[in-house]
């Protein structure tokens, strides 16, 4: 196979690569339906062979934390040289070192009132040593004790490997529009800048469809429009926190308590009444909403099953905001507050319960969830603290929800962000950077270790203003030594790419060697 050039403004090779994707995908389902066939419907059933004859479900999560989460206090290195460093540059937002006893008369949301990070003992510790965030107490035994968490350390959008003194020449290609909250969000999601409309969770979703029975089921958010979903021949298929988004008719079939007038209006939602291609494609957007729906609806145990959620007392109706299981501790006030962030997660666990039974005919799934308000330019403490023990909490809920229905191995999540954050504060906040930490978590994942190299943080030269740090760049934010395609290219491996797909789906991909484009953090 050739490999692409490395070129500024490399990224634009994804548009070739989908070419090809699109004209192999088109001309095999011509030949397959007829030419008479829509194109559109001819895509949506397109799958490819790397799905053919799987039996067994897999599904890939993406918890994506917009506004750039600050890493830098969700992971951190604990070895005294690089502690000395964090705590100059961010003296008024530090964490306090492992061991510190919580102090409950202390300000909401300090870390004197939250007590000392918590030690994580990775199994290539890479002559450091680590520590969470202080409300990622589950996370901590997910890590060390359970083996199904794993890091991937400074990890952000590349085009190619890149160097600091490449970093700093302007021929070497990098991402376009670094630190601009909307352009790195789609990078992330799609490889391209605002405006892409494809996203590689997609993309791989393309490659793997044709195992499924229902290909309108492959790629689900529960968190409205997410590009990453987005394919050549897949469609995102949207979901709310309580099940399936219903077109007219309640719970029952009825409008106005009648089936009859339920079914004329779905009737007349099916139905063009002209020839215009707009007006067919509305309508057929409502057909394949009020079908999915239908099948969902008896696909999905309810919200209140044990395994979900807690069924209520006395027969009543199921209330989510009231449910202890999709609550976390406010840490303001250690009052329980409702997680819409659970819920999304408890949506995903309903579907994937309903996949691996058989109930909507999917073998291969790609889900969405999301989490906003991660700009923390100031009063970062009490925000960032908040924001961690709601991602800690999904996170242990999820696991726990899979673990009730015995397909943790079949489920792969990953957390994502538009963009790490700097290692300087810039008073009571962090501004826009670039590499980050990722979590990994799910029984098929080699947890308790860190995967990509952990990079050597230092303070601020006080004679040039400078980062002496090969890993560090403006205001100490990281350059990333690992790329979003790697982790993508492990993830699709997993779900079952070939080689030669994952350089499909991910083309600069080939600008990096072979042994490293399998991160290896599945098994």
């Amino acid at each position: 196979m050739t490999h692409p050039k490395i070129i500024p403004g490399a990224p634009a090779v994804h548009h070739q690569a989908s070419r090809r994707l699109f004209m192999r995908q088109a001309g095999a389902l011509s030949l397959a339906a007829g030419a008479g066939a829509p194109l559109a419907l001819n895509l949506l059933a397109a799958g490819s062979a790397a799905a053919q004859g799987v039996g067994d479900y897999r599904a890939i999560v993406c918890l994506f934390m917009f506004g750039g989460n600050d890493a830098f206090n969700m992971v951190l290195p604990t070895d005294s040289a690089t502690w000395a460093a964090y705590t100059a540059m961010r003296s008024s937002i530090a964490l306090l070192p492992p061991g510190t006893p919580p102090n409950p008369g202390a300000s909401a949301g300090s870390a004197a009132r939250m007590g000392g990070v918590l030690p994580i003992v990775p199994t290539n510790p890479q002559g450091r040593t680590y520590a969470l965030h202080p409300l990622m107490t589950r996370l901590q035994s997910m890590f060390d004790t359970d083996r199904r968490l794993a890091i991937v350390a400074n990890i952000g959008p590349l085009v190619a490997p890149t160097t600091k003194a490449q970093y700093n020449t302007p021929a070497h290609p990098r991402p376009p529009r670094l630190f601009s909250h909307n352009d790195q969000q789609s990078i992330w999601q799609t490889m391209m800048p605002e405006g892409a409309t494809q996203g590689w969770g997609g993309r791989i979703a393309d490659m793997v469809v044709g195992g499924n029975a229902r290909a309108v089921f492959t790629a689900i958010s529960a968190s409205g429009s997410a590009v990453w979903l987005s394919g050549q021949s897949v469609r995102q298929y949207q979901v709310s926190g309580a099940g399936a988004l219903r077109l007219g008719a309640d719970t029952n079939n009825l409008v106005y308590g009648s089936a009859t007038v339920a079914n004329a209006l779905a009737n007349i939602a099916r139905s063009a009444q002209g020839s215009h291609v707009f007006e067919a494609d509305v309508a057929a957007t409502a057909a394949r909403s009020i079908d999915s729906e239908s099948i969902l609806r008896g696909a999905l145990r309810p919200a209140s099953d044990p395994a979900f959620g807690t069924p209520p007392a006395g027969g009543g109706s199921y209330n989510p905001s009231a449910d202890p299981k999709l609550q976390v501790l406010s840490p303001t006030n250690g009052n329980p507050v409702f997680s819409p962030l659970a819920q999304q997660l408890q949506m995903v666990a309903r579907l994937v319960q309903a996949g691996v039974s058989g109930a909507t005919g999917v073998r291969r799934q790609v889900f969405f969830v999301s989490l906003g308000g991660f700009d923390t330019h100031s009063n970062q403490n009490p925000q960032h603290t908040d924001l961690m023990a709601r991602v800690a909490h999904a996170m242990a809920y999820f696991d726990t929800a899979l673990g009730a229905i015995n397909a943790r191995n079949n489920v792969t999540t990953f957390t994502a962000s538009d963009f790490g954050r700097t290692f300087t504060s810039n008073g009571d906040g962090t501004d826009h950077g670039w590499g980050a930490h990722q979590f990994v978590m799910g029984g098929a994942v080699r947890g308790g270790d860190l995967y990509g190299s952990f990079p050597k943080l230092v303070a601020r030269n006080s004679s040039t203003g400078e980062f002496d740090s090969p890993d560090q760049v403006r205001n100490g934010a990281l350059l990333p030594t690992t790329s979003v395609d790697q982790l993508g290219a492990t993830l699709g491996r997993w779900f079952g790419l070939s080689d030669s797909q994952a350089l499909e789906v991910f083309p600069s991909l080939a600008n990096f060697n072979t042994g490293v484009r399998n991160l290896g953090f599945t098994s």
